[in-house]
């Protein structure tokens, strides 16, 4: 298993619940959403990538 394309994680099917752990899973509602609200089609890979990380981390989680 290779690394997650960004462009493509925006048109996933969600789960129905997020569950909230540190770093969010790809069909996360919350990172389906966020990633939904960005223009990826103008972005570089790289952009993409580093747009989905920041996705995918959850504040609640930070620092433990």
């Amino acid at each position: 298993m290779g690394k997650p394309d960004p462009a493509k994680v925006a048109h996933l099917k969600p789960k129905k619940k997020c569950c909230k752990k540190s770093t969010r899973c790809l069909r996360c509602p919350v990172v389906v959403h966020r990633m939904g609200k960005l223009d990826l089609e103008h972005m570089s890979k790289k952009q993409a990538r580093k747009a989905l990380k920041k996705a995918r981390l959850n504040p609640a989680c930070e620092g433990k």
